[in-house]
């Protein structure tokens, strides 16, 4: 197996890893929750809370159902081009691979939500904050890893 064919392996399971946590997640609490409805873990601290967002991140622009299935589309394609592309000349780190492959399965994970039910499952609930899921978290923890990546070294 080439360098690239290794990577490129790395990224894919990376994807799919959070895909199918993603989608195990939401369909678990899909079924065992109804719309609304909150489990408190610590209460009124950390909920389970299922909740319908049809807006973007954290609840925001509800209501824009097709706008952000062709963004999502779009985010997809460019993030798997910059991967592919990036990863095939060698220019990424390990760690940018995996801000990557982060960002794209969660983009997948809402993506596939958007067009099976026409909003996406959220259900992770900390009350101080909008009500997320395992994708949303995977999409910012690649953005954060992608920020600490580009800050030059002196910076840091």
């Amino acid at each position: 197996m080439t360098k690239c064919q290794e990577t490129a392996l790395i990224s894919c399971t990376s994807i799919f890893l959070v895909v199918l946590f993603d989608r195990l997640s939401k369909l678990f609490f899909l079924n065992l929750l109804s719309l609304g409805e909150s489990i408190p873990v610590v209460r009124n601290i950390f909920h389970f809370t299922l909740v319908h967002n049809t807006g973007i991140a954290f609840g925001l622009f509800k209501d824009q159902g097709m706008f952000f299935l062709v963004v999502s589309l779009f985010a997809i394609f460019v993030f798997g081009w910059l991967l592919y592309s990036q990863s095939k000349e060698q220019t990424l780190s390990r760690l940018s691979r995996l801000a990557f492959s982060l960002i794209i399965g969660g983009a997948l994970g809402n993506f596939i939500d958007r067009l099976q039910f026409g909003f996406v499952i959220d259900f992770i609930d900390f009350r101080i904050w909008p009500v997320f899921n395992i994708a949303d978290s995977a999409i910012t923890i690649g953005a954060f890893i992608l920020i600490i990546t580009c800050i030059p070294s002196s910076a840091k």
